[in-house]
Formats: structure tokens, C-alpha cells, sequence
């Protein structure tokens, strides 16, 4: 299956305007039936994606909702997502997928790292932006994704960098994932698949510089294993 059907959002639509349990009972057919073929469309993602790269693992996000911190106690998601992981210590990064009535997007990077992972992307944005700023600057990657979210930035120097760095403005960043959205006409398109497919092979250059520098110091010496 190579499209996504337009009964995916409709059921996501009517689940919005009916988001409890007696609901989702009464229509447990129909959202089976529609997870199965949005399944089938992760699937022909994973196979295309592992044409250039290597995907280790395809998440479905659940439909169900953690309430248990949250206000919002509606059971359900009205989106559905999922990621695709790259396989090894040696690939960073990961796509992520999401499909929504009037709100669907791709997304992919590093939106939450390790406190370890973060240091070292710092350190690395200090010492040399050549690399990260040319892929920031790719003709490509800049119409398709514009750059990093200015939100996901601490106001001030993180500590122990200088707040008059040059490359302060790489060096404040807390997440570094970029994303692209889609209309609804773009989502039910013959080429929606081809169009998703594009956006994270897009990610490649990037990831294969991340990877690099999470999997070595900064003198460039392999953290991994042999």
C-alpha cells in the first residue's frame, strides 16, 4: 500500500468530536481496518528507506493517550505517528512521521539528547560550524526545513560557553530536529510516499554528520567499540 486513505482522517476527525472509550468501542472495526492499511504504508516507507539506509525498527505510536499527568484526560490520540530508528551505535538520528486532519508533518534529528550527547554537540558547534552550517545552508535542506526551531533554545549561554561566541547562536541550541509539513491534498496524493521518502533521505548528510561526531571525541578518536 503505497497511499494513505482519506477514511484514516475521517475517522480521526470524527474521533475528535467524540473522543471517549463507548466511541472508539463502537467504532473498533473501522479503526482496525484503517490501521491495517496505514501499517502497510509505514511498511513501504521502512523498504524505501533501506534502499539508502538501514532501519533497525518501525514504532507505531499507540492510539491511547498517557492522561496521567495531564489536564487534557481525553483517552485518545487524535494523530497517528510513528518513527523509524537506524540500526547500529554507528547511525544517529531518526525519522518520525505523523499523520493528522490539518496537521500532518515529518520530522527528524535529535529532539531531546542526553545530557552527555548535548555536551558533545556543543563542544563540537564551538570548536567548528563549518560542517553543520554548510549543511544548514544546503539549498535542499534549506527550502524543505528552514533550520532549527529558534523555541528549543536556552535564553543565555549554557554553562560554561561564552555568550559571545561566534557560533553562540548553534551552541544555545537544546534540540536539534528540523520538520516539514503537509497539507491534507498532499497526504492523499499518489506521490505522498515518494514526497515523505524524499524529505528523509534530505536527512542523511546531516545525520552522517551527527553520527560522526556523537561516535568520536573531540580529537576525533572512535568511541565505540571494535
Amino acid at each position: 500500500m503505497s497511499t494513505v486513505p482519506k477514511s484514516a482522517f475521517e475517522f480521526l476527525k470524527n474521533l475528535k468530536k467524540n473522543n471517549h472509550r463507548d466511541w472508539m468501542t463502537e467504532n473498533k472495526k473501522q479503526y482496525q481496518a484503517n490501521e491495517k492499511v496505514l501499517k502497510a504504508f509505514y511498511a513501504a516507507i521502512s523498504e524505501r528507506l533501506n534502499e539508502k539506509d538501514e532501519i533497525e525498527k518501525t514504532k507505531v505510536f499507540r492510539i491511547n493517550r498517557d492522561v496521567r499527568f495531564s489536564k487534557d484526560k481525553t483517552p485518545y490520540n487524535v494523530h497517528r505517528s510513528v518513527s523509524f530508528s537506524r540500526a547500529g551505535a554507528h547511525r544517529r538520528g531518526g525519522y518520525y512521521l505523523r499523520l493528522e486532519p490539518g496537521n500532518s508533518l515529518m520530522a527528524g534529528g535529535f529532539f531531546s539528547p542526553e545530557p552527555a550527547d548535548l555536551l558533545r554537540i556543543r563542544k563540537e558547534f564551538e570548536m567548528d560550524d563549518q560542517e553543520i552550517r554548510a549543511i544548514l545552508a544546503n539549498p535542499g535542506f534549506k527550502k524543505e526545513f528552514g533550520g532549527f526551531d529558534p523555541s528549543f533554545q536556552v535564553k543565555t549561554a549554557p554553562k560554561g560557553f561564552s555568550k559571545d561566541h561566534p557560533n553562540i547562536d548553534l551552541i544555545k541550541n537544546k534540540a536539534f530536529f528540523v520538520n516539514h509539513a503537509y497539507t491534507d491534498a498532499e497526504v492523499f496524493a499518489p506521490d505522498f510516499l515518494d514526497k515523505v521518502v524524499y524529505h528523509f533521505e534530505l536527512l542523511r548528510p546531516y545525520f552522517d554528520y551527527m553520527s560522526d561526531v556523537l561516535t568520536t571525541d573531540l580529537n576525533g578518536v572512535s568511541l565505540l567499540d571494535d
